[in-house]
């Protein structure tokens, strides 16, 4: 198979299959998923043969994501990510847990979701407290 892409779309998939390994692969130590890790590399060794070096780093006959290219805001993109997930999910459960067993109202539970991302919004989570 053969894909023709010029350098800006190159390296608009070395972003996407960086951005999908990590979400597959980040948490993970001794059980990842090896393929996707052989594709990254694989993926990232185009790199020297199409002059964008500064991309990646040789380690022990494998190739990775340069630190430069992992500092040069991709894990700020991550990072922008996980902050949104984390509180359309926090406020989700949250509603659901206030609703009990009324969180079938779809009107209701958007309703709720919608007053804790107006908190979540305006204050992070410096308003939340736990009563263990």
């Amino acid at each position: 198979m053969n894909i023709e892409l010029t350098d800006k779309e190159f390296r608009r998939l070395l972003d996407l299959v960086y951005i999908g390994n990590w979400i597959l692969n980040s948490t993970r130590e001794k059980d990842r998923f090896e393929d996707y890790d052989i594709l990254q590399e694989k993926l990232f060794a185009q790199c020297a043969k199409n002059g964008m070096n500064a991309l990646i780093s040789r380690w022990q006959g494998h190739i990775f994501p340069s630190p430069a290219y992992e500092n040069g805001g991709i894990h700020e993109a991550i990072a922008d990510y996980e902050d949104a997930v984390f509180f359309d999910i926090l406020a989700e459960e949250l509603a659901r847990r206030d609703l009990g067993e009324d969180c079938d109202d779809l009107a209701a539970l958007t309703a709720r979701m919608d007053e804790y991302m107006d908190e979540f919004e305006a204050n992070g989570v410096e308003n939340l407290t736990l009563d263990v």
